[in-house]
């Protein structure tokens, strides 16, 4: 498996996850010019937007850490196009965690950034 492969199948059991908490999940891989969301889910009246990190070994330290303040800009940058371009209100409530997948062993983090 390359590692596209082994990323959607960890990204599909993160979905899996995330059902069990509650979370409706509405899209996978969000694209847009600016750049991707992992996955965007609704959770009561909050639009999550989630960034799903994996690694099979901790020698470079756990996956949650590799969404560093470049990568969180972006993530933040694509979810304010999402809100526009789907005609959101200004005042919609959001929240951007990070799901970081070590082995087999799954840190869901909320309100991450």
């Amino acid at each position: 498996m390359n590692k596209r492969e082994v990323g959607a199948q960890w990204e599909q059991k993160t979905v899996e996850y995330l059902q069990t908490i509650g979370i409706t999940v509405l899209y996978k891989n969000f694209r847009c010019k600016i750049g991707e969301i992992d996955i965007i889910g609704i959770e009561n009246d909050t639009y999550i937007f989630i960034e799903v990190k994996y690694r099979s070994s901790r020698r470079y330290g756990y996956s949650y850490e590799a969404v560093n303040s470049r990568k969180q800009q972006t993530i933040r940058k694509v979810a304010e196009w999402f809100i526009i371009s789907n005609k959101l209100p200004s005042s919609t409530k959001c929240r951007f965690d990070v799901c970081g997948i070590d082995n087999d062993t799954i840190t869901y983090i909320k309100n991450a950034f």
